[in-house]
């Protein structure tokens, strides 16, 4: 697994802007060495793969986060084309299947630049009453879980979890497994219309490798002091750990 992780570069800051033009800008005030950037749905929408090129002029890595979900001939093309932009990492869902994800995972490797693969177990937005709402059987972590496993035994580097289920896939999948968490809200910060959420220094302490925060720093009147902020509750993690 290509893993590229250091103490000062934990932080993935979710650009999620309708117009390219805000991403941009908002990155002209980020440094690279302390954050890597998420491009979701809206903002690849709006501004197509030249999105991430141009964050990549930058400097930044870039999370291309489309949670691709389809059949796997579709979702192979899909990420391959993904990979075409730079992206650092890519994401598809884990419910597409054993079959999905491994076409996934021959379509990246067989690339020039191999991003790393990751599998979205069960959005953080998502809670117990949801989960049971879906049909799923058993509890969140339960699901989790068991995505998981399968996500790891199809070639995935790792998946998107809550911060809450991270120490446990750790104990089971050992280091390597990474783990990017969302739903990550500093001290003190608003859970917004996240279920599932924690402060980054626990969540380090839990098990993460990668942790999205998107209105705590983008929506900060200051976003270099927000960013700076949790990055300095990040050292201070490491140092106790």
């Amino acid at each position: 697994m290509q893993q590229q992780q250091n103490d000062h570069n934990r932080i993935i800051v979710a650009l999620d802007y309708p117009d390219p033009a805000q991403a941009l800008a908002l990155a002209e005030r980020l440094e690279p060495s302390l954050c890597r950037l998420k491009v979701g749905k809206e903002l690849f929408t709006a501004g197509g793969p030249d999105v991430v090129r141009q964050l990549n002029a930058k400097g930044f890595e870039v999370f291309l986060d489309l949670k691709f979900h389809d059949i796997p001939n579709t979702v192979a093309k899909a990420c391959r084309a993904a990979a075409s932009t730079g992206a650092w990492m890519l994401n598809i869902h884990a419910l597409g299947g054993r079959r999905m994800m491994e076409a996934a995972r021959e379509a990246v490797d067989s690339c020039a630049r191999r991003p790393l693969l990751i599998a979205v177990t069960i959005l953080t937005s998502m809670d117990e009453e949801d989960i049971r709402e879906t049909g799923l059987q058993g509890s969140v972590s339960d699901n989790v879980a068991r995505l998981a496993g399968l996500a790891r035994d199809a070639g995935m580097d790792g998946v998107v979890c809550s911060a809450a289920e991270a120490a446990m896939l750790k104990a089971r999948f050992g280091r390597a497994f990474c783990l990017v968490t969302p739903g990550i809200r500093p001290a003190g910060g608003q859970t917004q219309d996240q279920k599932r959420v924690m402060t980054p220094a626990k969540a380090l302490r839990n098990g993460s490798d990668f942790l999205v925060i998107g209105r705590a720093i983008t929506a900060a009147q200051n976003p270099t002091a927000a960013l700076n902020s949790v990055q300095a509750e990040i050292d201070e993690a490491l140092a106790t750990a």
